[in-house]
């Protein structure tokens, strides 16, 4: 397949001769090992291309009538099975409506059952679709490269700026940063009709927040086994990330029931010398090996886990190695990644659990809690205000954030400002984070962001209601398409790299219940907690303590300074010859690592956009901004 990301991937072609003349780069090459495989149309022309070495596909039906259906993810569903559904369903609609309550929520689904195909990802955006929308036949992906690798297409220069900032906020998250291809939001189903044309429909809906701890906290538990056991399934030799927080402990255990041959945990020491993780690290597998002693535990030293920043100017491996559909602001952590899967990989694992996804579902942002206010104004307050006492927000502002919300899209139209940085006393109650712009962006990359916030927001509806419901879902999404860079790690390594937190079921269960019980001021992630008090000893869910890795990125910034200031070389820098950068002021910034401007601007966003432009074309990447 032509692009940087041919070695997993999927495209979904038209039924015209169009779409069989766009299908040639992607028909298998003759090699043996080539991987390809290519189900057709009736008509005979390629419907579906897949080449996926480490996810597995399932279908039913085929180039015999107008019904089919193909399953992709980390496990397999029986083909008699799918079969089955696409008897009882009568439609498209009603199939993936089927697929989605009886799946964990980890695949891709398409699907033909008349005279359209229906392409969709997981609501999570941990499964994207992508389509093209320029000059030629609609060609549907779930890797935007491989699109723009098809079409020709060139790299969008607002979608780059936009990658600099530190939180990029839906819709503009969903900017793909090739023109001429266009992101399917996660709750819609991308359709390919006989013609050509393509439309979306909606598949999925968050689920109100109406059960109680209990009830909430036992379908948790459901669909995190059911997540698990997916990613797991078929795997005799596997191995789990054991930071020792409560996430990763968690699928440790939920790892442990599936009764694995051989399960690997890895745990890297701290340098902190307050670091509780590895202590609790040790006590879980100790609690483990009480009752079952096939456990390995690896504790990587402090000293072997690279720093932020390690290896940032080096050039990707063969094919891309790690390359993602976009800059990811995690990259700068590469090096400590690629270690930390590579220990598990010579352990021979088949799987790598992480705890991905576990904060973003379980902590409980104080937005969500201001969603309490006008139902349970005493429960909102008792929430905020522990929030409040925590980080110091003044009292007046506090309330004036609460009671005074402005509607999304006036939120969204001032979220990206020039204006001092907000300090960490400023409250966040509303739909997200207001950001200043970094000081060394130009102003040609201002005005791109500027231009395109405020372009968003002339339209802009929010994920739900209020801020947040709709912050839940975005902060989600958010991770989710972070992770990425993880699975990008692993397929270097040929091993597949899972997240079951970010999985729908798993969503849903935990969006379902109660605010008032999934966010509770006296205890630390309490939904999480009750799913897996049957699975977790109690000891370990005593912990209400987590660790953080500043001193880890501090060092990296003094350890790594001259290899940062290598990226911001003028004759080498890809942002610089975009024109978005000023390279001057990001030079001076990497040699005073102690710059009081490093705990107001973090550069990760830039730099993973350095290392990101580095790894692909390089005639794309030095075309000057047009001024707007």
């Amino acid at each position: 397949m032509p692009g940087r990301h041919q070695h997993d991937c999927f495209v979904v072609l038209p039924d015209t001769d169009a779409g069989r003349a766009a299908a040639g780069p992607l028909l298998p090459s003759g090699a043996p090992d080539d991987g390809t495989r290519v189900l057709r149309y009736p008509s005979g022309r390629p419907w579906l291309v897949a080449r996926t070495p480490l996810r597995r596909l399932s279908s039913a039906g085929g180039a015999a009538d107008d019904t089919a259906v193909v399953v992709i993810g980390p496990d397999a569903p029986p083909a008699s099975e799918l079969a089955a559904d696409l008897r009882a369903a009568r439609g498209d609609a009603a199939l993936h409506g089927r697929l989605a309550r009886r799946l964990p929520g980890v695949h891709h689904v398409i699907s033909r059952t008349g005279s359209e195909t229906w392409v969709r990802g997981t609501a999570s955006g941990l499964r994207r679709v992508y389509v093209t929308d320029g000059p030629g036949p609609r060609l549907v992906s779930d890797r935007p490269a491989v699109l723009a690798g098809l079409t020709g297409a060139a790299l969008d220069e607002t979608a780059l700026a936009l990658r600099l900032l530190d939180f990029l906020p839906y819709p503009l998250s969903g900017r793909p940063v090739w023109r001429g291809v266009s992101e399917t939001d996660p709750a819609y189903a991308l359709v390919l009709r006989p013609d050509g044309t393509t439309a979306t429909r909606r598949w999925w809906h968050a689920p109100d927040a109406e059960l109680p701890l209990g009830d909430g906290g036992a379908r948790l538990a459901d669909a995190l086994d059911r997540s698990v056991r997916a990613h797991l399934s078929g795997r005799a030799r596997v191995s789990a990330e054991l930071s020792g927080g409560l996430d990763s402990t968690s699928l440790a255990f939920l790892a442990r029931r599936t009764a694995p041959e051989q399960l690997t945990l890895v745990t890297v020491a701290s340098r902190e010398a307050h670091a509780e993780d590895e202590t609790w690290a040790r006590r879980a597998v100790e609690l483990a090996r009480a009752t079952q002693g096939a456990l390995t535990h690896h504790v990587v030293p402090a000293d072997e886990a690279p720093l932020f920043y390690a290896g940032v100017g080096d050039p990707p491996g063969p094919g891309g190695d790690g390359l993602t559909d976009e800059p990811l602001p995690v990259a700068p952590a590469r090096a400590r990644a690629r270690m930390l899967l590579a220990r598990a990989a010579a352990a021979g694992s088949e799987c790598h659990l992480t705890g991905y996804g576990g904060d973003e579902l379980f902590m409980g942002l104080p937005a969500a809690s201001g969603d309490l206010f006008p139902r349970h104004p005493l429960a909102a307050w008792n929430r905020v205000g522990a929030v409040r006492h925590q980080l110091g927000w003044p009292l007046a502002a506090t309330t004036r954030a609460l009671l005074t919300r402005p509607s999304f899209p006036r939120w969204l139209a001032g979220a990206v400002t020039d204006e001092a940085a907000p300090t960490a006393r400023t409250p966040q109650l509303s739909w997200g984070v207001r950001q200043t712009l970094p000081p060394w962006l130009t102003p040609d990359a201002r005005a791109l962001v500027h231009d395109a916030f405020r372009t968003a927001a002339a339209g802009a509806e929010p994920l739900a209601p209020r801020p947040g419901r709709h912050l839940d879902l975005d902060t989600i999404r958010i991770g989710a398409r972070h992770f990425q860079a993880m699975e990008e790690y692993g397929l270097a390594l040929g091993l597949p790299v899972a997240a079951p937190m970010y999985a729908d079921h798993v969503i849903e269960a935990t969006l379902a219940v109660r605010l008032a019980d999934r966010i509770d001021p006296g205890r630390y992630k309490p939904l999480l907690a009750e799913a897996v008090r049957d699975v977790v000893p109690a000891p370990l869910l005593a912990r209400t303590t987590k660790d953080h890795m500043n001193g880890d990125h501090t060092q990296g910034l003094v350890h790594h300074a001259d290899e940062l200031r290598r990226l911001w070389a003028p004759d080498a820098s890809r942002l610089a010859a975009l024109g978005l950068v000023d390279v001057g002021r990001l030079d001076a910034l990497a040699a005073d690592p102690y710059s009081p401007l490093h705990t107001r601007h973090s550069i990760d966003a830039t730099v993973a956009c350095e290392m990101w432009l580095r790894a692909v074309a390089p005639a794309d990447a030095h075309r000057k901004v047009p001024t707007p």
